[in-house]
């Protein structure tokens, strides 16, 4: 586990952290469900003895929140939050709203992971992932953004086979506020 008077050490490889300390990574994990432990697709426990990889998104929230240190290169620089914010705006397009949800929702208690495999942005879990299902599916919209009746009807059917709960989320940039529009789908 991390002592409580140092922050953990994530390396910045491409476009992903590693924490490299087993233990430390064990620690994050217990934490929050933060990052997935290398080579265990579907971990079991906490307890592993393998390194941590986290993505950008996560890796800039627990920097930000001062639970982590990230370096990079073979002389350990220090990479600040304004550096890997820059990166991750590289590797995620609309990262700033998508950024603005994983905060508001982390901030909510909930778990949240990449929602890839869904068809949308983020899958969320009220406890975490091995202890249920990701009750939440959630697509992530600008207010400029048109969503057609065809999308909501995709969105809700794939949601409904998977057995999740389809939510767009709509980010207030300027008072840093997130709205969630949450479907339900009944048979008529």
């Amino acid at each position: 586990m991390a002592q409580e008077d140092r922050k953990i050490e994530a390396e910045l490889l491409e476009n992903f952290l590693i924490v490299w300390n087993p233990k430390d990574g064990s620690a994050l994990y217990r934490m929050g469900f933060y990052g997935k432990p290398l080579g265990i697709p579907k971990p079991k426990s906490p307890d592993f003895n393998v390194p941590l990889v986290l993505d950008l998104m996560e890796g800039l929230y627990l920097l930000e929140k001062g639970i982590i240190n990230v370096f990079e290169g073979p002389e350990k620089s220090r990479v600040s939050a304004r550096v890997l914010r820059a990166r991750a705006r590289q590797v995620y397009e609309d990262f700033d709203l998508k950024f603005t949800v994983y905060k508001d929702l982390r901030e909510k208690g909930l778990v949240v992971t990449p929602g890839v495999k869904f068809g949308c942005d983020f899958a969320v879990y009220k406890q975490g992932p091995g202890l249920e299902h990701a009750p939440y599916m959630v697509s992530v919209k600008s207010r400029k953004d048109e969503i057609t009746p065809t999308e909501i009807v995709k969105a809700g059917r794939l949601a409904t086979t998977v057995k999740k709960r389809f939510i767009i989320a709509v980010p207030d940039m300027e008072r840093g506020k997130v709205e969630y529009l949450i479907f339900k789908w009944f048979k008529a």
